[in-house]
């Protein structure tokens, strides 16, 4: 942006503040910026008979810069000074200044001095805010406006146009095309715009600068020579040139619109009278329709025959179909015309349209009324008639449909009725016979309605003398003489099968009885059979002796089955007794079951021979488990003596764990003659194991004598050795942290005490929590990082418990500390004398060889001051020897 350009691209009345006066114009741009402004001021100063030749000279008195901004905004300015001094041309230039900056331009920079002076950059940049205000600034395209504005205005005008692409104000007018597009867009005759070539900006940019300036009348502000000969072309002379076509053609578009106005007017005028000529067409040719179509419908002369007046309705059905439709669309459009037409008279304040006499809307909804009514008298008429017609030859139809239907439904039913099929049927075969006649009894009296029906159509017909009266009464009549032998041959069949399903039902109800008591009682045997063949498995006596007294109770049941035995038998004989004297034919066996007399006889013989075999298989199981019984109360007598024997004993080794009877030595002599009289418990052990073994031979799985199993005993034991070894264990620990860290009696009952007051649990061990509540009734005051630092030394492997042992070597390490800290100091101070550190071969040369050398071993990673290599001060000799966590 140039030293004078405003301060936006959006706000160009809004000059830079930050104007440096000591930058200098491109001199392309400033020569093309002087011949464009030029151009530009005397295209108005020539309004006003003037014109100027060098634009920084011949503004320097004011009085042509007045001139100037009187011509473009039509308005007078100030009266100018006519003297020729300094001071008169810097009142006048003031003059101007201040009328541009009451149209809303803030002047930044430009003072009247300057231009007076004959300053190029502030005149150009003065002429600039002129044409910006001017010029530019009231451009509007689609809401844009000043710059955008006119930009926007040449992208649409040039957007059709090839090769021409208006990006910007510079770089995109080099090749001319878009001088020329601007002209072949509003002016086509102008230029032959197929021509240009883009490969030759100058004589594109020539021909639209000479067209321009012969045809538009915009002086020649360019030069071409300058425009391609420059890098980038001056934006600012670009714009005032460009904004000069927008003015030309701006003002021809708005003359163009003004007789587009007036040709639109003219347009509607014709419309308008148009439409009147088209609706006094329309209306004539729809009331003469109208006029033609009533004398049609009105005629009500009837025809003779059903085909006849089938051929008038088809016609009446063809109007509604084919000829009225389009003339109710020609009804409605004319409606809408005229509705239409009178809208637009109204929107274009003309007076309103009246048709011709006879030909209003009204006029035409009266006739077509007329018409609908007339139309609608035809139509009931044609539907009457055709249902007179239809009645009669509908009757006789019928007649004959029903007749032919109820003749095809009583072929071959007399020679069904004689048939005699019940004779050699069975009980099953004669009830569907019987169902079969009832449906048939049911079909006929259906059919009674039809026989009704048929004579009352015939009667019908000859009231209304049909031509074909005789043939109906005679058909008639044989239907009637045929009904009634129908009727007397089917109550003559029903009693005959009423007859048979009698006989043949004393029959059923003999097999019904029969397999209604065989069946429960094969079921019987067969289950009998099944139970005293099945294989039983016992675990108890008392299970055993359930299975016998079942079986008693079972045999005690046999006579009765016996004399129904015998009742079933009995019914069985009495059927054939009552088939040879009846002389029945038997289709086939009873219907109800496929258990026969001898099947009975066959399975009560087996389960008479069952019987024995199960008493015998009881006999024996009962004293297998008699024997098992008896080991059962063996290993249960001894498994109750031993469970309470090892739970008590760890009870009490528990209690001289956690009590504080005598002295330790005492605690671990009396665990050793516990562990003692266990051990020599072990036989009992052993004992029972031997009994345990009988039992899993004998396969029993249970024993209501005791809740111990052996599995039970064995845990328990093991539990109990390991208890006694691993608390005499641990008296043996505290004895030796006692020793080795000079505990007394009295501090280690001290810590028994406390360690057994925060087991709450008496598991023997503390949790966290408890833990932290001990060290603090002991006087110890920590944070979190301490008591976690803690923790990692009672409990190393975090099971988040502290055992009694633990408990001892903290307490013991944590009172030894103070000792061992003097010990060190004590220790270094001798061997060191009176140096600060202590070498490797001083150690060698006071202590033994193999604790010399132990101890050297220990204290080689650490390493001493620089000044003596090999050597321990005193923080490094203390850390090999005891460790960093023990000082």
């Amino acid at each position: 942006m140039d030293h004078y350009d405003s301060q936006q691209t959006n706000d160009y009345m809004q000059p830079e503040e930050d104007w440096d006066r000591d930058l200098l114009l491109d001199p392309a741009w400033e020569k093309q910026q002087r011949k464009t402004f030029t151009a530009w001021c005397n295209s108005h100063l020539r309004k006003a008979g003037t014109q100027i030749e060098n634009i920084e000279e011949d503004f320097r008195d004011g009085l042509k810069l007045m001139l100037l901004l009187e011509v473009i905004s039509g308005e007078r300015l100030a009266k100018p000074e006519r003297g020729k001094m300094r001071v008169h041309k810097i009142s006048n230039v003031n003059k101007a200044l201040d009328f541009i900056a009451s149209k809303g331009v803030k002047l930044v920079s430009i003072g009247a001095e300057e231009i007076v002076d004959g300053n190029v950059k502030m005149t150009l940049g003065m002429i600039w805010t002129i044409i910006l205000r001017f010029a530019i600034q009231d451009i509007s395209v689609e809401e844009t406006s000043a710059k955008e504005g006119l930009l926007l205005w040449c992208q649409r005008k040039t957007a059709p146009y090839k090769n021409v692409n208006i990006q910007n104000f510079h770089i995109s007018w080099k090749d001319g095309l878009g001088f020329c597009a601007l002209i072949h867009r509003h002016r086509p005759e102008l230029i032959d715009y197929g021509k240009l070539r883009k490969d030759d900006p100058l004589t594109n940019l020539n021909t639209a600068f000479d067209v321009a300036e012969k045809y538009l009348d915009i002086p020649k502000m360019l030069d071409a020579e300058d425009i391609v000969g420059t890098a980038r072309p001056d934006e600012k002379a670009i714009m005032t040139y460009v904004s000069s076509f927008y003015h030309a053609f701006s003002g021809a578009q708005k003359a163009e619109t003004a007789a587009n106005r007036i040709c639109k007017v003219l347009a509607v005028n014709q419309e308008n009278e148009q439409l009147m000529e088209d609706y006094e067409k329309l209306a004539s040719d729809l009331l003469e329709w109208i006029r033609r179509t009533i004398p049609w419908l009105e005629n009500r002369v009837p025809e003779n025959t059903m085909h006849a007046m089938q051929q008038k309705l088809e016609d009446f059905r063809d109007y509604r179909r084919l000829h009225k439709p389009p003339k109710v669309q020609e009804k409605c459009q004319l409606e809408i015309n005229f509705n239409t037409l009178q809208t637009k008279l109204r929107l274009s304040n003309r007076p309103a349209f009246m048709p011709s006499e006879g030909r209003m809307v009204s006029d035409i909804n009266n006739a077509w009324g007329c018409l609908e009514q007339v139309e609608k008298g035809y139509e009931e008429w044609l539907l009457n008639e055709i249902r007179r017609l239809e009645r009669l030859d509908h009757l006789a139809e019928k007649f004959r449909q029903k007749a032919s239907i109820h003749e095809a439904w009583t072929d071959g039913k007399e020679a069904m009725l004689r048939q005699k099929d019940y004779e050699t049927a069975t009980l099953s075969e004669i009830k569907a016979l019987l169902k079969k006649h009832e449906a048939f009894e049911s079909d006929l009296a259906a059919h009674q309605d039809r026989v009704e029906q048929i004579a009352a159509i015939a009667q019908e017909l000859n009231e209304l003398d049909y031509y074909d009266s005789p043939s109906v009464n005679a058909r008639c009549q044989k239907i009637c003489d045929q009904w009634d032998n129908l009727g007397a041959l089917t109550q003559k069949r029903r009693e005959a099968l009423e007859r048979t399903e009698k006989l043949l039902e004393t029959i059923d109800q003999l097999y019904l009885e029969y397999a209604k008591r065989a069946a429960p009682f094969n079921n019987w045997m067969e289950g009998a059979m099944e139970d005293l063949q099945d294989t039983f498995i016992v675990h108890t006596i008392e299970e055993i002796q359930g299975l016998t007294t079942a079986h008693e109770q079972f045999k005690a049941t046999l006579p009765d089955a016996d004399k129904e035995r015998l009742a079933i038998l009995g019914i069985h004989n009495e059927v054939s007794k009552i088939v040879q004297t009846y002389h029945v034919n038997m289709a086939g066996t009873n219907p109800y079951t496929t258990i026969t007399p001898q099947e009975i006889n066959g399975k009560w013989d087996h389960v008479r021979q069952l019987v024995p075999r199960r008493d015998q298989a009881l006999t024996e199981e009962h004293a297998r488990q008699q024997h098992n019984e008896r080991l059962r109360k063996q290993f249960g007598a001894q498994a109750n003596v031993i469970g309470p024997w090892i739970q008590t004993k760890m009870e009490e080794i528990g209690r001289i764990s956690i009590e504080m009877h005598g002295t330790l030595e005492d605690q671990l002599s009396h665990l050793r003659q516990y562990e003692k009289s266990i051990v020599n418990y072990k036989p009992k052990i052993d004992q029972l194991e031997g009994d345990h073994q009988l039992i899993q031979e004998a396969l029993i799985f249970d024993n209501k004598h005791t809740n111990y199993t052996m599995e039970h005993i064995r845990v328990g034991w093991e539990q109990l050795l390991t208890t006694i070894a691993r608390t005499i264990n641990e008296v043996e620990n505290q004895i030796l942290t006692r020793d080795a860290k000079g505990i007394s009696q009295e501090q280690m009952n001290e810590f028994r005490a406390s360690f057994n007051h925060f087991d709450r649990k008496k598991t023997g061990m503390m949790d966290t929590d408890d833990f932290r509540a001990c060290l603090i009734s002991m006087g110890y005051n920590m944070g979190e990082a301490e008591f976690a630092r803690i923790m990692s030394i009672v409990d190393p492997n975090r099971l988040g418990v502290v055992t009694f042992q633990a408990f001892i070597d903290f307490m013991s390490r944590e009172t030894a500390d103070t000792d061992t800290a003097d010990q060190v100091m004590a220790s270094f101070k001798i061997l060191a004398g009176d140096k600060n550190y202590i070498t490797m071969d001083e150690l060698r040369r006071e202590l033994p060889p193999d604790q010399a050398e132990y101890c050297i071993a220990r204290m080689a990673p650490y390493t001493g001051p620089d000044s003596v290599p090999g050597a321990l001060d005193y923080m490094s000799f203390s850390t090999a020897l005891y460790g960093e966590s023990d000082l």
